[in-house]
C-alpha cells in the first residue's frame, strides 16, 4: 500500500476524515483493505473450439452471457459445445467463479464481469472469456456481482487494457487491478443487499415499461386501422391521397438563424442532432437547411423506407437537412394522428415499395411520389380522440422512462458511494 497524498474528502483535523485512510485507490475506511485482484483470483483463458463442435453437448459460458448477466445462473446458459473429459476438467466452472470479457471492439466494453451464482455442473467457458477463480473466500459471491463494475475498478481495467484492432485484457493485466474490500462478510452482504434492492426497482420499472409499450403498440394498431372504435364513434372511414391532406413546405433558413438542428430516428422520431450523434455531423453553414415548424411532419427522403418519419413537437421552429421532405396538414387532419398512422408497419412497406418504384436514382422518396400514397382516415373528431388516447399513453410511458433513468442514476451513485466506503451501512 502506498501513500499518494492528501485525500479528496473535506479537510478535518488531519489529511483524511476520522476513520478513513489514503490508499493507492483513494480514500477508504481504515478497516477496509486495498487488494490486488491477483491475490484474490487465479486467471485462466477459456476454451477455443472450431464451429463444428458447437450446438450440442456441454453448456458453455459465452461472451454474451457475461455481457448480459452481472449475476449468472445456470438457466442463463443456452450455448452448447462438444468437449472431451480432459477439456471439461481443464475448463470447468463452479459457483463463485468470476468471468471477464477478454476482448471487445471498444475499450469501454472490455473486462465486463459476471459471477456464477449457482452450481452449473459439467459446464465450460469460452475462449473469449477469462475465468477468475477465487483463491480464498475474501469476497462474498453477491458482492462479486457489483464490485468489479465500480468506477474506480472499471477505470483501472480500461486503462490497463491494450488496443490494436480490438481491445484486449488478460490475466496479468487484471491481476494488477487494485480494489478496496470491506473486511467482514456482514458489510459485504449489506452492500450487496442495498444494490440488489436497487436492481429490483430497476427491473420492476423495466418490466412495467415493456408492458406499457406492448399495450400501446396493440391499442395503436387497433385504433389506427379501424379494428377498434372509441365510444361514440361509428361510420365508414374515408380514403385520401396524402396530396389531398398535406401541404409541402420548402421554407429555407435564408437568414442563417442559429436554430436547433434535428435528425429523425425510426424509433424516437425527431431528436436534437447534437444529442443523438454526440457531436456535430451537420454543416456549419445552415443557410440552406429547411425550416420545420411545430406540428409539421418530416422525413429524410433517403431513409423513409426504414420508417424514419417524425412529428416536430420539440421547438416552435427548428432546422433539418435539405434532404428532408417537410409538410403540414389541412385543418381536417390531426397531425399527431397522421404521424402515428404513417408509423405503422403497413405504411413503412408502402414507403419501401414507392422508393423502389421511384425514378430517383439515389433511392429517395420525394414529395411527388410520397404524396400519391393513400391513407384511410376517420373524421377529424375521431382522429383527435384517437390522438389524445395515444398521447396519454405516450405521456405515461415518458413518466416511466424518466423514473427508470433516475433509478439507474441512483444505483450508479450508490455503487460509487458504497463500494468505496464513503457511505457505510450499519
Amino acid at each position: 500500500m502506498k501513500d499518494v497524498g492528501s485525500c479528496n474528502f473535506p479537510q478535518q483535523d488531519s489529511a483524511c476524515p476520522l476513520g478513513y485512510k489514503q490508499t493507492e485507490v483513494g480514500v477508504i475506511p481504515e478497516e477496509w483493505v486495498d487488494t490486488l485482484l491477483g491475490t484474490l483470483f487465479s486467471f485462466k483463458n477459456g476454451l477455443n473450439k472450431s464451429k463444428k463442435y458447437f450446438g450440442y453437448g456441454t453448456p458453455i459460458v459465452n461472451y454474451m452471457d457475461v455481457y448480459k448477466h452481472p449475476g449468472l445462473l445456470a438457466s442463463d446458459l443456452h450455448g452448447l459445445v462438444d468437449v472431451s473429459r480432459q477439456e471439461l476438467d481443464a475448463f470447468g466452472v463452479r459457483r463463485g467463479d468470476v468471468f471477464f470479457t477478454r476482448t471487445s471492439e471498444t475499450v469501454e466494453e472490455v473486462g465486463i464481469s459476471s459471477v456464477l451464482l449457482d452450481d452449473s455442473p459439467d459446464t465450460v467457458f469460452s475462449g473469449f472469456v477469462l475465468r477468475a477463480r477465487p483463491k480464498n473466500d475474501a469476497l462474498s459471491d453477491r458482492l462479486k456481482k457489483y464490485c468489479f463494475s465500480s468506477r474506480m475498478v472499471r477505470h483501472q481495467i480500461v486503462s490497463k487494457s491494450t488496443y490494436t484492432t480490438r481491445a484486449l485484457t488478460n490475466g496479468r493485466m487484471l491481476s494488477a487491478v487494485v480494489m478496496p474490500i470491506p473486511p467482514t462478510k456482514a458489510e459485504q452482504e449489506a452492500i450487496a443487499e442495498a444494490l440488489s434492492d436497487a436492481d429490483a426497482l430497476i427491473e420492476s420499472l423495466e418490466q412495467l415499461l415493456a408492458k406499457k409499450r406492448y399495450l400501446k403498440q396493440g391499442v395503436m394498431q387497433q385504433l389506427l386501422t379501424d379494428k377498434m372504435r372509441l365510444p361514440g364513434f361509428s361510420g365508414e372511414w374515408g380514403v385520401k391521397r396524402i396530396a389531398e391532406i398535406g401541404l409541402p413546405s420548402s421554407e429555407k433558413n435564408n437568414s442563417a438563424e442559429q436554430l436547433p438542428v434535428l435528425t429523425c430516428s425510426k424509433h424516437l422520431g425527431f431528436i436534437d442532432s447534437l444529442s443523438y450523434f454526440k457531436n456535430q455531423v451537420f454543416s456549419r453553414d445552415t443557410s440552406g437547411y429547411k425550416m420545420i415548424r411545430r406540428g409539421q411532419i418530416g422525413y429524410p427522403s433517403n431513409h423513409i423506407e426504414e420508417g424514419s418519419i417524425g412529428l416536430q413537437d420539440l421547438y416552435d421552429v427548428a432546422l433539418v437537412s435539405p434532404i428532408y421532405v417537410v409538410f403540414s396538414v389541412t385543418d381536417q387532419v390531426n397531425s399527431y394522428f397522421l404521424y402515428r398512422l404513417l408509423k405503422l408497419d403497413s405504411y413503412r412497406q408502402q414507403f419501401e415499395s414507392a422508393t423502389t418504384a421511384s425514378v430517383d436514382r439515389r433511392g429517395s422518396l420525394r414529395w411527388p411520389a410520397f404524396s400519391q400514397i393513400n391513407v384511410i382516415l376517420p373524421g377529424i373528431k375521431e382522429q383527435t380522440a384517437i390522438a389524445n388516447t395515444l398521447s396519454d399513453m405516450d405521456a405515461e410511458i415518458t413518466v416511466l422512462t424518466t423514473k427508470l433513468a433516475k433509478a439507474r442514476l441512483l444505483k450508479a451513485g450508490m455503487m460509487q458511494e458504497l463500494l468505496t466506503g464513503r457511505i457505510r451501512l450499519k
